[in-house]
């Protein structure tokens, strides 16, 4: 096997060259400065102490790799444990427990190259036998079903070289490899989960979790707080702040509150009707952030009346998703087409099928898939029954306001849709885990990467393909993406696979989000990312007196 050493010396041009190409990478994610208003500092420089406050919406898992472990847990497993990789501030792949890496010319093998300083949050050693637990015994292992699992059906294993090198033994190239490394797959401890049931050892996933990240358990209280302390073991730049603590704080109007008490000090901003309220207020500012998300519908395509193209544009035509984004989101963000963002700018392409606001068309493409209002009660039926729709969604954010008014808009086309909202943590149960749904609307935030397979291919209808969309078509231009190299023939792929999925709509695509982060004014050190991936420099962060 070859491989030569190299740099990343750009951005998304020459990323994947060097990453792909028998290249290896190392370097300080340090290196890279971030020159906005939230890195700026005092005069005097960060100091230590103080803490920070932050929302979460239901009770987290302690656990990366759980089932259950969704938004509320990412914001603190992303503090309490790290990745081989890490968004860069460049939104690059950048080093964390592995601080260089290296692939062979067929892209078929990966070593990585680990960090020697590293200690659990027990005093116990990190070592290469700790990655390959977690992806070999949790992240592979199919009966599990573990999260995010699905970056991973291409890697057939990964093997222990010496205490401090791991090789990932792949079936095809995955060119995104270094960046799925970087989005919510940390390493867990082997000498804790060795010969346990990971999703069952409650004493670590729902007590007390060991990490190797900037921060570890401190307290946590059900339904109250979970409160983190300082690592002072921590292996990367020293930390200033003394705490961070977790509110479980369900209602997004609570969370505009509390910042403007001075009772939390940052969070991305669900409620977006506040938002003047908080941009007035003093001490408290609105930072506005792009980010790799889209918001959508699904409908459960594993049931037959749903498995009709027609149906899914017709929703999509009877939906005002401007007047969506106008009203309720305050106009952070834009109508989504595919599920490639416009943040990706060198594999965005808005030449696609587009879904103007018509319910007459919607009328009429429910009419040629079957549904018809035969007794004039103004409802449309099929087989002689009325087409209900059961629309679970969890209370979230801005999500009930906008499903309110999509099943309004649907109402207006003849579709009887009952709104069922639920606590998060059981729509997630239902939705995510079960699968017992017909239709939900929810949000992705995938690594800075257009691979989407995680969530559309057909070999992930277990994974994060939650509307089970299948579509050999579609698969194979997935899977031509993921394993080029060349970035301009990577944008020929994907290009062509949002034109496909704007035509079939695996997901009902509503809008991306451009993230409204409300932070304090005295919070300084923060980085210029979206919430989640500022998350991972919080040892930066620190409290201007």
């Amino acid at each position: 096997m070859k491989s030569k050493k190299s740099k990343i010396l750009s951005l998304f041009l020459l990323s994947f060259v060097l990453l792909f190409s028998g290249c290896n990478y190392g370097g300080d994610s340090s290196s890279t400065t971030s020159s906005g208003e939230g890195s700026e500092e005092t005069t005097t420089g960060p100091r230590k102490g103080g803490k920070v406050t932050i929302p979460i919406v239901a009770d987290p898992t302690f656990n990366p790799w759980h089932p259950n472990a969704y938004a509320e847990s990412n914001v603190i497993n992303r503090v309490i444990f790290s990745g081989l990789t890490q968004p860069g501030k460049d939104l690059l792949p950048a080093p964390d427990l592995a601080k260089e890496w290296s692939t062979s010319e067929d892209g078929l093998e990966w070593t990585f190259i680990l960090r020697d300083d590293v200690k659990w949050h027990d005093g116990e050693k990190f070592t290469a036998e700790d990655v390959a637990f977690t992806f070999n015994e949790v992240a592979l292992n199919k009966k599990l079903g573990a999260n995010n699992s699905s970056y991973f059906q291409k890697l057939k294993e990964v093997q222990v070289v010496d205490d401090y090198t791991v090789k990932f033994i792949l079936a095809s190239p995955v060119a995104a490899l270094p960046a799925y490394l970087s989005f919510n797959t940390e390493i867990i401890p082997k000498h804790i989960f060795e010969g346990q049931d990971p999703w069952e050892l409650t004493s670590f996933n729902k007590q007390k979790p060991v990490g190797t990240g900037s921060f570890k358990i401190k307290s946590y209280t059900s339904g109250q707080t979970v409160v983190l302390e300082r690592n002072d073991d921590y292996y990367g730049e020293k930390v200033y702040l003394d705490e961070v603590e977790y509110k479980v704080l369900a209602d997004a109007n609570t969370h505009v509150a509390q910042v403007l008490s001075g009772e939390l000090s940052i969070f991305a901003l669900d409620d977006l009707a506040a938002i003047d309220r908080i941009k007035n207020a003093e001490g408290v500012e609105v930072v506005a952030r792009d980010t790799t998300r889209f918001f959508w519908i699904i409908l459960n395509q594993q049931m037959e009346q749903f498995q009709d193209v027609k149906v899914r544009q017709a929703v999509l035509h009877a939906i005002d998703r401007q007047n969506i984004i106008d009203t309720v989101l305050k106009g952070y963000g834009t109508i989504a087409d595919t599920g490639i963002a416009p943040a990706l700018k060198e594999y965005y392409t808005d030449d696609v099928k587009r879904y103007e606001y018509d319910p007459e068309q919607a009328k009429k493409l429910l009419s040629e898939a079957g549904l018809k209002d035969t007794n004039g009660d103004g409802l449309l039926e099929k087989d002689g029954k009325t087409f209900t729709i059961d629309f679970k969604i969890g209370i979230q954010g801005d999500i009930e306001a906008v499903s309110q008014m999509v099943q309004q808009y649907l109402k207006a086309v003849g579709l009887d849709v009952k709104l069922n909202t639920m606590e998060w943590n059981a729509m997630i149960q239902d939705v995510v885990v079960k699968r017992n749904y017909e239709m939900s609307l929810n949000w992705w935030r995938y690594p800075s990467d257009p691979d989407l397979s995680a969530y559309m291919h057909s070999a992930n209808v277990k994974g994060n393909n939650i509307p089970a969309y299948q579509n050999a078509e579609l698969d194979k231009l997935l899977d031509a993406g993921a394993q080029e190299s060349d970035v301009g023939k990577r944008k020929e792929i994907y290009v062509e696979a949002q034109k496909m999925m704007a035509e079939q709509l695996p997901y009902i695509f509503l809008w991306y989000p451009q993230e409204a982060q409300v932070r304090v004014k005295k919070l300084k050190g923060v980085p210029d990312l979206a919430f989640g991936d500022a998350l991972h420099y919080i040892n930066e962060w620190y409290i201007e007196e």
